[in-house]
């Protein structure tokens, strides 16, 4: 019998002040589940007026919002985590359904959405100031912390439940509040934890959730209540965002595109690297920031690497990700599917060649669905545009360097710096190639170099515009709150002297 599933999500509302609002739009969104390429929730267009309601109620929700102590703030959190463990396979379920991911890489997303929760928490306490007591006779000077206000979340429609939580509970734990706008392509899943939200307890507007698309990213953008935004996307909406942002003020951090490169050594254990290697670049079906995109091999290992590599990816099993079994899911929409196919056509046009290509795979359980198989080019160069651009698909490209040295300066020629990976049993080859890579994450014998929720998610180049990065560490408390310095005088009134 072949695969079904009939669930539908309907017109999705906006979440605003703890209410479900609907929107009345001409323009609406389609979301596919993109195994069958049907359509299950519709996404309305929030124009200025929804977005500023939405932020006006955010602003209101901070003035109390941010005086709770940070005791209690952080127990909304606690309730939040127990909430998402709770509910962990319904929420995995509605991210396969709206990306078309497997359950078991949607699980590993809501898992990471969780932690980022637990980080969140533990975090809030490391806000502590810093004071000097006698700066001078009898005059105390400290440090305070504190939240700035409404901040804005703009996330990608690849993980659309873990990346908005590398900010909100950390903005919220910090005392702001934030209205987030997830992607037009897939906003179910953040549509629908605003409900555990609720049961947690948050007061209304603490978190609110506005649906569109580039109408409501201008809107958030332009809106003066707005003290910042937390971003990932592409570059290009990166760079616009980024310079639309700062120019009026505001602080931003912005996650953008990757071109990953994965070198593996000679002297690499290839019972693990070939799996490593098939996870990173055909996990999330290559729709990743983090997924390898280009293997770098020597010549004394080129046609062994290549041959294992080509094996295990004809041999993964593509379907909807529900279904127990399935290693690969579809893309997340026919429009994209088509372009990733295109960069297929460049690859061939610019003289690579094309040991497996995944054009030809042919689904009969799910004819509508926007599926492409695994896709891997040779004799590909660093001049080639398949070796320099983001495809964000399932294509590899494979090429050969002469030392590890060509290596590194073929990586740091990129204009990404997300990330790199080395697979090797030389410590001195792993130590040259860390010091030495352009890249703000970097694996060693790791093929998705993901960073756990208490350090930062790093970038550099053009893979990050800001200074501060999402996720755990320092960055985000940097970020979402403001230092205050208090200078004070508490002496004996006799012994202070006028000045004026």
């Amino acid at each position: 019998m072949s695969p079904v599933d009939t669930t539908v999500y309907g017109p999705l509302p906006n979440y605003v002040g703890g209410r479900r609002v609907e929107v009345t739009s001409e323009i609406r969104y389609p979301v596919y589940n993109p195994a069958f390429g049907s359509v299950i929730a519709e996404a309305p267009e929030s124009g200025v007026d929804h977005v500023a309601s939405a932020v006006d109620v955010a602003e209101t929700a901070f003035e109390k919002w941010s005086r709770i102590p940070v005791t209690e703030r952080v127990k909304f959190l606690f309730r939040l985590e127990r909430l998402m463990s709770e509910r962990l396979d319904e929420l995995a379920a509605t991210v396969t359904r709206e990306h078309g991911k497997t359950l078991s890489e949607a699980r590993g997303e809501v898992l990471r959405a969780i932690e980022n929760v637990e980080a969140a928490a533990a975090s809030v306490y490391h806000i502590m100031g810093r004071n000097n007591l006698d700066i001078s006779e009898g005059i105390d000077e400290e440090l305070y912390r504190v939240p700035l206000g409404v901040f804005g979340v703009v996330s990608p429609f690849n993980f659309p439940l873990m990346v908005p939580f590398w900010f909100i509970p950390y903005a919220v734990g910090l005392g702001n509040t934030v209205v987030v706008k997830p992607s037009e392509k897939t906003p179910v899943s953040m549509t629908l934890i605003t409900r555990l939200f609720e049961e947690a307890g948050f007061p209304p507007g603490v978190v609110n959730v506005v649906n569109g698309g580039t109408k409501s990213v201008d809107a958030l953008l332009s809106n003066p209540k707005v003290e910042g935004i937390s971003f990932v996307g592409s570059t290009s909406v990166a760079g616009y965002i980024y310079s639309r942002g700062t120019a009026s003020h505001k602080r931003v951090q912005a996650g953008a595109s990757a071109k990953n490169f994965e070198v593996v050594m000679p002297d690499a254990d290839l019972n693990l690297v070939i799996p490593s290697l098939i996870s990173s670049f055909f996990g999330n079906a290559g729709e990743r920031c983090l997924a390898g995109s280009v293997l770098v091999t020597l010549p004394e290992n080129h046609e062994r690497v290549l041959k294992l590599f080509v094996d295990a990816a004809s041999r993964l099993r593509l379907g909807y990700g529900l279904v127990a079994g399935v290693d690969m899911g579809p893309l997340i929409r026919r429009e994209h599917l088509e372009r990733v196919k295109r960069y297929i056509e460049v690859g061939e046009s610019e003289g690579a060649r094309l040991v497996l290509d995944g054009r030809g795979v042919r689904l009969n359980d799910y004819p509508d669905g926007f599926f492409l198989g695994p896709t891997v080019f040779d004799e590909v160069s660093a001049d080639m545009r398949i070796s320099r651009e983001e495809i964000f698909g399932p294509v590899a490209s494979v090429m050969t360097v002469r030392n590890l040295d060509e290596a590194i300066e073929v990586i740091n020629s990129s204009r990404f710096g997300n990330a790199a990976t080395i697979f090797t049993s030389s410590g001195h080859h792993a130590r040259e190639f860390v010091s030495r890579v352009e890249a703000g994450n970097i694996g060693v014998n790791i093929g998705v170099a993901a960073p756990i929720a208490f350090y930062p998610f790093a970038g550099m180049k053009d893979s990050f515009f800001g200074d501060l990065h999402a996720q755990g560490g320092d960055d985000h408390i940097y970020f979402y709150t403001e230092r205050k310095i208090v200078i004070s005088r508490w002496g004996n009134p006799k012994q202070i002297v006028s000045t004026h």
